[in-house]
């Protein structure tokens, strides 16, 4: 048995028709020829075997089996439409997914406040965050787990394609009561002769070496595999002190006492890092976006 098919496009002919009730004022809404819509109607009639319409000087009317098949042929053409601005949607980036690896929590400004632009502009990518150490970062980039990630300059590995986003101050986070506590602002001298509580893993001391810029290599250092916020449990149980960034300090701990750094180079830089070859348009979209607004808000 031969299969019968038609086209979309004679779909679309035959649904204005019946909506219009009129071949010339359907034709007109389509912008053909009335001749060659009531030819392209009646090829169809013929490849199918079906009579769709009947007709007479007033107009056409759907006959009872053209009315079932209208209603298939409605849910057909809202669907090809519904895949067709989809598919312009991703095409231009503005619907999909980013999956963001971050190394500090996105607390505070600036981080907030660029995320939050992002979703404002963009509400309909789904933004997924993964908070890893450095080294699972990098991992995860180049094998193409990860789409972006918001990594410290000091964290970066070689020939890594990353733009700058901002800077922040370095801060002291004491414990309550400390003998430095009273002073307006600490120095790298007076904090090197303290116990200083980092994040670190086996496979990954960065930031015991990027602290150790700053401070000299005479300083005692207790690392922990465990988030920001477990460090700062510590530091308000007096087992030492450690560095918060100005974002990380906004976020309030009980036991714990924040001091400005009186130094020049007290300051970090974080970048965004992503793969060049990733040819998802949202995250080439993102990219340009993230770049873009810290530029324009003079974040770097």
């Amino acid at each position: 048995m031969r299969r019968s098919s038609i086209d979309l496009e004679v779909l679309r002919y035959i649904v204005t028709a019946a909506q219009t009730g009129k071949l010339s004022r359907a034709a007109k809404l389509l912008g053909v020829e009335t001749a060659t819509l009531s030819r392209k109607v009646a090829a169809a009639e013929n490849e199918l075997g079906l009579t769709f319409f009947e007709r007479s000087n007033s107009g056409i009317r759907p006959t009872a089996g053209g009315r079932n098949l209208l209603a298939h042929a409605g849910r057909v053409i809202a669907d090809v439409d519904a895949f067709m601005r989809a598919s312009r949607s991703n095409a231009a980036g503005e619907i999909g997914q980013i999956r963001l690896g971050i190394r500090m929590p996105t607390v505070g400004h600036p981080a907030q406040a660029l995320l939050k632009a992002w979703q404002n502009r963009h509400p309909k990518v789904e933004l997924i965050l993964y908070e890893m150490n450095e080294r699972d970062l990098m991992t995860a980039i180049e094998e193409r787990r990860l789409d972006v990630a918001f990594m410290t300059k000091h964290t970066l590995w070689p020939h890594a394609v990353a733009a700058p986003l901002w800077r922040e101050r370095i801060l002291a986070a004491l414990p309550q009561g400390h003998r430095l506590e009273r002073r307006k602002a600490v120095t790298w001298e007076h904090l090197s002769e303290e116990t200083l509580l980092v994040q670190g893993w086996e496979e990954s001391q960065t930031a015991r070496e990027f602290y150790a810029s700053f401070m000299g290599s005479g300083v005692r250092y207790s690392s922990h595999a465990a988030s920001k916020l477990s460090v700062l449990s510590l530091v308000s149980a007096g087992l030492g002190i450690t560095l918060v960034t100005a974002s990380q300090a906004e976020v309030r701990v009980p036991g714990v006492v924040i001091k400005p750094i009186a130094e020049e180079n007290a300051w970090l830089e974080v970048k965004l890092v992503w793969v060049p070859e990733n040819e998802e348009a949202v995250v080439g979209r993102f990219v340009a976006f993230m770049r873009d607004e810290a530029r324009s808000r003079k974040f770097v």
